[in-house]
C-alpha cells in the first residue's frame, strides 16, 4: 500500500498544523516522522543542550498520541537526504509532505531533498505553516522588499483577516483511517538522548500553552520590566518549534493587544527579509558597514559573555542568559548595543553567543535584531546610535530589583569597575564607523 510521510520540523504540534492537515486529506494513510539533524546537533556546543531536551521531549508526545490514534511514528537520527532515500525504500511512500523554513540551510536542504525524491518518484509538497505572510507576499507598490517596518506593518494589517487565523484541521483527521501502522520491527527504536550522545539537564522550560488573557492584555505596559518574570509571554520558544502555531498565538494577540500583535510580525518581517537576503546571516547587509574595523578584544568579549563589564543591567543580562537561556526583550537590545558599540565588537561574536545559549534561539529574529543593533542591517537603528546602558537600567529597572536578582554583589567592592567609559566608547565607535563608511563610498 502507498503512503506518504508527514515530515516534521518546526511544528512539534498535531492541532493547527497545515502541512499535517494537507497529508491527512491526501487519500493516503500518514505516517509521520521527524528525524533529527546530524549537521544540526553535531554543532550544538553543549552536550546538555536544553533546546534539544525539550524537541526530543516534544517528538515523544507526538509519538504517544499518535499511537493513542492508531498509527506509528518514526524518528530518525541522520543527515536528512540520506535518512528520507533510505525510507524511500523501506515504505512504499507516494508523497513527502512537510511545512516550509525559511531559513538558508533549510531551503538548500529542500531543493536538494525535492530532487532526491523527484529521481524516487515520490512527490515533495511544502506548506506555508509558521508565518502568515511569506516570501514575496507583502511587497512594496514599487515591487520591491519592504525595509521599512512601518510600511510592512500597515500592508501586513490591512490584509491581515480573521479567516488568516483560523486553524488548520489537522486534529479533526488524526484518526485511525487516516494514519499508517506499522510493525515495532519495521519502524524501528526512536533515538533517545543519550543514544544521539547526549544528556539531559535542568532546565525552566516555559509552558506549551497561550499565556494568561492578563498578560497578552498587559503587555504593552509590562514588556520592558525585567523584574516582572510576567511582563512578557514566553512565546517565543513555542513558536520557534511550532509546539503552539502562529494562528493561535497572532488571534490571541489581534484580539488582546496591538503592540503584541506588532511584535509577532517583526517575526514575519525578520523571516521575509532572510529569505529574500540569505547572505545576511554571516554578512552585514549594508555594504558600507562590511568593512568595519572592529577591536574584537578577546578578553573584554569573555567579560560580556561571563556578566563581568562593571555595567549592572548588562551583566544581569548576560548572568540570566547563560543561567536560563532566556533574556527580556529591553535587556537583548541592551547587551547586544553594548557589544558592538561600546565594546566595539562585531555583531557576529554576539549572535553566534546567542545562538549557543538561547532557548528560543531563532536565526532570522537573531541576525534581524543583531544588525537593527549594530546598524548594519536592511533595517536598521542609526549607525550613529549608541545606547547608554546606565541610562537603559534607570528607564526598566530603576529600583534594581532584576540587577540585583541577578548580580549579587552590585554595590560592594567585589563588583568590577566599568570595563569602558560611556562617552569616550561612543565616540570611538561612531568615528571608527564614519570613517570606514566614508571609505567604502
Amino acid at each position: 500500500m502507498k503512503i506518504c510521510l508527514f515530515w516534521h520540523r518546526r511544528d512539534l504540534r498535531i492541532h493547527d498544523n497545515v502541512g499535517l492537515a494537507a497529508a491527512l486529506a491526501s487519500g493516503l494513510p500518514v505516517l509521520p516522522l521527524f528525524i533529527y539533524d546530524q549537521k544540526i546537533l553535531d554543532h550544538l556546543p553543549d552536550k546538555a543542550d536544553a533546546r534539544l531536551m525539550f524537541i526530543h521531549d516534544e517528538v515523544e508526545k507526538l509519538a504517544a498520541e499518535t499511537e493513542k490514534a492508531g498509527g506509528t511514528f518514526l524518528a530518525r537520527y541522520g543527515e536528512p537526504l540520506k535518512v528520507l532515500e533510505q525510507l524511500v525504500k523501506d515504505f512504499d511512500v507516494a508523497a513527502v509532505h512537510t511545512n516550509e523554513d525559511y531559513e538558508p540551510y533549510a531551503t538548500e536542504r529542500d531543493t536538494a531533498v525535492a530532487k532526491l525524491l523527484k529521481k524516487h518518484d515520490v512527490e515533495f509538497h511544502t506548506y506555508k505553516d509558521q508565518v502568515i505572510f511569506a516570501k514575496e507576499e507583502i511587497m512594496t507598490k514599487s515591487g520591491t522588499v519592504p525595509k521599512v517596518f512601518g510600511a510592512y506593518l500597515k500592508a501586513y494589517t490591512a490584509k491581515l483577516t480573521d479567516e488568516l487565523l483560523e486553524p488548520a484541521k489537522s486534529k479533526k483527521l488524526f484518526k485511525k483511517e487516516h494514519l499508517q501502522h506499522v510493525s515495532k520491527e519495521k519502524a524501528g527504536a526512536r533515538p533517545t538522548l543519550n543514544s544521539m550522545g547526549f544528556e539531559r539537564r535542568e532546565q525552566d522550560i516555559p509552558p506549551v500553552k497561550l499565556p494568561a488573557e492578563s498578560v497578552v492584555r498587559n503587555y504593552h505596559k509590562t514588556r520592558d520590566t525585567p523584574a516582572n518574570e510576567h511582563g512578557s509571554t514566553r512565546e517565543s520558544l513555542n513558536l520557534r518549534f511550532g509546539t503552539l502555531s502562529v494562528r493561535e498565538v497572532m488571534k490571541q494577540a489581534k484580539e488582546l493587544n496591538p503592540k503584541l500583535l506588532a511584535e509577532i510580525i517583526w517575526r514575519d518581517f525578520f523571516m521575509m527579509l532572510l529569505w529574500h537576503f540569505p547572505n545576511t546571516a554571516t554578512e552585514s547587509y549594508d555594504p558600507k558597514m562590511r568593512h568595519i574595523p572592529y577591536r574584537n578584544n578577546e578578553d573584554e568579549f569573555k567579560a560580556w559573555c561571563e556578566g563581568r563589564t562593571g555595567y549592572p543591567l548588562v551583566d544581569a543580562g548576560m548572568r540570566q542568559l547563560n543561567k536560563t537561556g532566556y533574556l527580556p526583550n529591553r535587556v537583548r537590545m541592551t547587551v547586544a548595543g553594548f557589544l558592538t558599540k561600546h565594546l566595539f565588537i562585531d555583531w557576529r561574536w554576539g549572535e553566534k553567543y546567542f545562538a549557543d545559549k538561547l532557548l528560543d534561539y531563532d536565526m532570522a529574529n537573531n541576525v534581524g535584531n543583531w544588525q537593527w543593533m549594530a546598524g548594519t542591517g536592511a533595517i536598521s537603528a542609526p549607525w550613529f546610535r549608541v545606547y547608554s546602558p546606565e541610562s537603559q537600567q534607570a528607564q526598566v529597572d530603576p529600583e534594581m530589583k532584576y540587577v540585583k536578582r541577578w548580580v549579587l554583589e552590585v554595590g560592594t567592592a567585589k563588583y568590577p569597575k566599568p570595563i569602558v567609559e560611556h562617552k569616550f566608547a561612543r565616540e570611538r565607535a561612531v568615528e571608527a564607523i564614519r570613517a570606514a563608511r566614508i571609505a567604502a563610498s
